[in-house]
């Protein structure tokens, strides 16, 4: 037979509605009660229904994460999906369900931010989308569900007073600029890309600020852009071959574009890092799958996503309006693509 909250109340020695607020964390209840209530719920296989706490609180307790409609057409996914999958597995761990979905369906091209609002399908929203139309930001700004922006804020944005939680896209730059100088280059080739976002256009803007505090000057002959590939970077090599005799460093601005170029330069029979450095950004698996390792600058993924998921509750369970804008500083991880420690 199936244990009650009346059977859980009787061993705890504390009323049904004790218990009750227990189960659903109620913060007019001691921590010591509720670790006293959950034991007995637990070792007792007590199955709290949550439908039924959904339905009575107006929750769905699902959260909807919103990923950019451009993640499959620009071969940035082996790097996305790390992103998606940490802020999954950390809204699950708070015990929260997930809808991953993109910006807009794909066959239908319908906006899911106005799908999940209209329908009231989610608590709270998590966007990754670095764009919005008239019609996403119009829905944001009548809409009581509370949303977070994660690693992209959208133009609209920018000045208006929004939660949002991203890594110091600049510094990074700035870190990578930095090294490769104190490691005494000057000639130093970067790969970047055009794409929405603005994140390579921040880190570019940090490489280029190490220059000027070295008292330097960048030469923008040596800025290339690609797509963020594998093959973008291969081929940025491959086709800029007369460039590379006066290079000694390349700071590619993803590690994918990194890898291609050192594939390309392996064919070339220019040796890494001995004839030239090389530093990526991101920190993918992939770095330490192939020789030589790659020396590049970490996005502490995990850490936004659990700050961004809890940001979020934090907003569902409070009556605050307070906003919070926060930029994690990214590290560098030296590795031996780059030739060494300054």
């Amino acid at each position: 037979m199936a244990i009650t909250t009346k059977d859980i109340a009787k061993m705890a020695n504390v009323s049904q509605s004790t218990v009750s607020r227990c189960l659903n964390d109620s913060p007019m209840i001691s921590e010591k009660t509720k670790r006293k209530v959950l034991k007995i719920a637990q070792e007792h296989g007590f199955q709290f229904n949550a439908n039924a706490r959904s339905l009575s609180a107006n929750k769905t307790n699902t959260i909807g994460v919103i990923l950019p409609k451009s993640l499959f057409g620009q071969g940035i996914e082996v790097y996305f999906s790390s992103w998606q999958n940490e802020i999954i597995e950390t809204l699950e761990q708070m015990q929260m369900d997930v809808i991953s979905s993109f910006f807009e369906n794909r066959f239908t091209e319908q906006n899911n931010i106005e799908r999940f609002i209209a329908a009231k399908k989610v608590d709270g929203l998590i966007i990754m989308e670095p764009s919005l139309d008239d019609k996403s930001i119009e829905a944001l700004e009548k809409t009581e569900v509370p949303f977070i922006f994660c690693k992209y804020l959208p133009p609209f944005y920018k000045t208006k007073d929004v939660d949002f939680v991203c890594v110091d896209q600049y510094k990074g730059g700035y870190i990578a600029g930095d090294h490769l100088i104190k490691l005494g280059h000057r000639n130093i080739m970067c790969l970047s890309a055009n794409i929405s976002g603005s994140e390579f256009e921040q880190r570019t803007e940090g490489f280029k600020a190490a220059f000027k505090d070295h008292h330097l000057q960048y030469d923008d002959d040596k800025l290339f852009y690609g797509d963020t590939t594998f093959y973008s970077g291969y081929h940025l090599i491959q086709e800029n071959m007369d460039i590379l005799k006066d290079v000694t460093a390349i700071f590619a601005q993803n590690d994918l574009m990194a890898l291609g170029a050192i594939s390309a330069m392996k064919e070339l029979d220019i040796k890494v890092p001995n004839e030239i450095a090389v530093i990526g950004f991101d920190d993918i698996e992939l770095c330490t799958f192939y020789k030589p390792y790659l020396s590049t600058i970490h996005q502490p993924i995990k850490e936004i996503a659990t700050l961004t998921c809890k940001l979020l509750i934090e907003k569902l369970n409070s009556t605050s309006t307070m906003k919070q804008k926060l930029e994690i500083s990214p590290t560098l991880v030296i590795r031996d693509s780059c030739g060494g420690k300054v």
